[in-house]
């Protein structure tokens, strides 16, 4: 696979990244554990792995918290990556993008990381209350001071509310159109998978054009595309994937097929379905980085050998022939 960099941080592409929200946040509880968490941090570096995805709001903070502590010693090795923007309460998520607490949320994050510059700056969701302008030129002050080595943007949910007839990504594209005019925005970070490929209509298009680096969140399909799960198994109820419209027993069923058009290719390979689709997200081009999340030790490895196999022509064939995931929305 290439490697290749881009941004003015030196984005490594070509390989794949680990999101290191789910060991403290979004997913059950009972599965966050410290030391365990640390321990796959340091085999993700060890096993070549670069990016670190974090944000301010998972935990929130703790995540950061854990990030810092597993980079003690190795800081040199790790691209990181962390957000503002989003406020957690107790029983909601505000957006906030006024200058000031974007300084103040970047300086937090840099004592949370126990690092004096963080290597990609993302704003995590636009406030509507505030110009889009003003708070990425708060962002932009923070590359001047030092503190940031280059920003990005999440887009806007795929199934985000939109005017009617828009595009999935008309709205992040927008935004990005916007914010350009103040500085540049060196990666997009948005859902891309076998069974989200959305992000391949406008949005890696409107990137690949700019030189910007698109980090593919959820490659694995929340776990789905890894084969590791089984319709009606159930989730705690404290995992989001308990009220998911494609974690149904129904919905998994009926997107059976896709696993198992994965499962032939990976036995083609001599490889697990979950490096089959990280492969696929890979070849989708040489700006792009999926960012799987991980809890164990084995899966941030395997996950890091994705970057290895090498998907023919055959193999992108068979995807694109897949039926289309489901889901309730449907």
């Amino acid at each position: 696979m290439e490697r290749r960099t881009i941004g003015a941080a030196g984005l490594a592409v070509g390989a794949v990244g680990l999101g290191c929200m789910p060991m403290s946040w979004g997913y059950s509880a009972s599965q966050r554990l410290g030391d365990r968490s640390l321990r796959t941090v340091h085999a993700a570096l060890d096993a070549g792995v670069r990016l670190l995805d974090t944000a301010d709001m998972y935990g929130p903070f703790t995540n950061e918290l854990l990030v810092g502590r597993a980079l003690k010693g190795r800081r040199s090795e790790a691209f990181v990556s962390t957000k503002c923007g989003l406020l957690v309460g107790d029983q909601h998520i505000v957006a906030n993008g006024r200058p000031g607490y974007v300084r103040r949320a970047c300086d937090a994050s840099l004592r949370r990381l126990q690092t004096d510059v963080i290597d990609l700056y993302q704003l995590h969701r636009a406030d509507p209350e505030v110009p889009v302008e003003e708070t990425w030129g708060a962002m932009a002050d923070l590359v001047t001071a030092g503190k940031v080595r280059a920003l990005g943007l999440c887009a806007v949910g795929a199934r985000a509310p939109r005017r009617s007839g828009a595009g999935v990504h008309d709205g992040t594209i927008r935004q990005l159109e916007r914010v350009q005019q103040v500085f540049p925005v060196s990666a997009v970070e948005a859902e891309l998978s076998v069974w989200s490929p959305e992000a391949l209509e406008t949005l890696l298009p409107w990137c690949a054009a700019r030189g910007v680096g698109l980090l593919a969140a959820m490659p694995l399909g929340n776990g789905y595309l890894t084969g590791t799960l089984k319709p009606g198994q159930g989730f705690e109820p404290d995992d989001p994937r308990a009220r998911h419209p494609r974690f149904t027993a129904e919905m998994m069923a009926a997107n059976q097929p896709v696993v198992a058009g994965l499962r032939r290719i990976a036995e083609r390979h001599g490889a697990t379905v979950a490096q089959v689709a990280l492969a696929w997200v890979l070849r989708q081009g040489p700006h792009v980085v999926p960012v799987p999340g991980a809890k164990r030790e084995r899966w941030a490895v395997e996950n890091a050998a994705a970057a290895r196999l090498r998907l023919q022509d055959r193999d992108l064939a068979e995807i694109a022939a897949l039926p289309r995931a489901r889901g309730s929305w449907d």
